[in-house]
């Protein structure tokens, strides 16, 4: 499998809004580890350590060091303080080796549409299925020269290796247009140059 950080989990022998909070309260972050049918095991991580391995990745696989035993697992679910923004808890998902995973990537567009042009993300995610090891940070979506009106579907879009995307083939991704405002603006002088050619035609007066 690809490297992935390594975490001391330590088993969690108390439950609750209390526990959890003497958990926090000791530099740890309560998590809790399901999946292929085991039991869900209650752990207790490095908050530090985790924060590292989880803040750049959504999908973020790690390497658990469990009473010994390696077990490698995917960050399913991150429980954040609404104000802080510390980590509360995490969900994680046992994951084999070989295995595909079904996760949401955010979409990442690359390039420049054609000039005076903007685009519009429609889909900030796509769900992909992919190894659990090449899970992509982003779906890229080339958007370069694309004119006005051009649309970006899911069944346009380059699949990352190995990886399907399970979103609607049809489902619009990125819109290409010319901004509302510009294009009033240039309705706007097209209008005004026509009045101002009219009035240089009329004869003036004696």
């Amino acid at each position: 499998m690809a490297d992935t950080a390594k975490l001391t989990a330590t088993p969690r022998t108390e439950f609750g809004k209390g526990a959890a909070r003497r958990t926090r309260r000791a530099g740890l972050i309560p998590a809790v580890l399901y999946g292929h049918g085991a039991e869900p095991q209650h752990l207790a991580l490095p908050s530090h350590d985790t924060f590292l391995a989880v803040k750049d990745h959504a999908n973020a696989l790690v390497t658990l060091d469990i009473d010994g035993k390696e077990q490698t697992a995917l960050v399913k679910d991150i429980q954040r303080d609404p104000v802080k923004r510390h980590i509360e808890h995490l969900d994680l998902v046992i994951v084999r080796a070989g295995e595909k995973v079904t996760v949401e990537v955010p979409v990442h567009v690359d390039g420049e549409s054609a000039p005076g042009t903007i685009h519009q993300v429609e889909l900030m995610t796509l769900t992909v299925t992919v190894p659990a090891t090449r899970i992509p940070e982003a779906v890229t979506v080339p958007i370069e020269g694309l004119e006005d009106g051009a649309i970006v579907r899911v069944a346009d879009i380059p699949r990352p290796e190995d990886a399907a995307i399970e979103d609607d083939p049809e489902s619009v991704v990125v819109v290409i247009s010319v901004p509302r405002a510009s294009a009033e603006d240039l309705e706007a002088d097209e209008a005004a140059a026509e009045a101002g050619a009219a009035a240089g035609a009329e004869p003036s007066e004696a």
